[in-house]
């Protein structure tokens, strides 16, 4: 069975899913997540509804008390902190391929994309590709100091994959692992672990 804290954890980053989905952001099955889920619905720190899962303001704040002790010795890690700082210039890199993915400047105007220009798109993806390649070494050397980080990666280069296989709904696709969709949680898994803010 996984740990209560990173079942809900890892249901603070989905904000609400089935536990299958939980599972999937820290690498787990959903066979260890579940039970773990449940003792936090048992505790009052998490709900269910319609076969998933949302913290309550009781498993907000666990969690809040908990982290600091959690990740006290990644707060503290130079490399891993240098790390994350390198992660968040590849992230702003990622915020405009994937603005340039669903709009398009057109006589001036930048208008929703309605992918009629294969080009246009081909060339998003070919960026999306090469900024792939730089996120790599980063999220392996983060995943080095915490090895669960490393499912990321994995969920990112299967979306990847579809991708550059023509699916390109795995571009930014909300309803499924997309690449951003997988990136926001990422993103989301880094924040937390070392309490930082979203920049907005």
């Amino acid at each position: 069975m996984a740990d209560k804290f990173l079942a809900m954890h890892a249901l603070a980053i989905k904000k609400f899913g089935t536990a299958e989905a939980v599972a999937s952001v820290i690498g787990e099955s959903e066979g260890d997540v579940a039970p773990a889920i449940e003792e936090a619905v048992g505790a009052g720190e998490a709900i269910s509804g319609k076969g998933a899962y949302m913290l309550t303001p009781k498993g907000q704040a666990a969690l809040k008390e908990a982290y600091p002790t959690v990740y006290a010795e990644l707060r503290g890690n130079a490399d891993f902190t240098a790390a994350y700082d390198r992660f968040e210039a590849v992230n702003r890199d990622l915020k405009q391929i994937i603005t340039d993915w669903q709009t398009m400047t057109v006589a001036g105007e930048q208008v929703p994309n309605d992918h009629s220009d294969a080009d246009y798109d081909a060339g998003v993806i070919d960026r999306l590709g090469d900024l792939h390649e730089r996120a790599e070494p980063v999220l392996k050397d983060m995943a080095g100091a915490l090895p669960r980080l490393g499912c990321h990666l994995k969920r990112l280069e299967a979306a990847l994959d579809k991708v550059e296989g023509g699916d390109t709904a795995w571009v930014s696709g909300a309803k499924i692992d997309s690449y951003h969709t997988v990136w926001f949680e990422l993103h989301e898994d880094l924040l937390r672990i070392l309490d930082r803010e979203r920049d907005e």
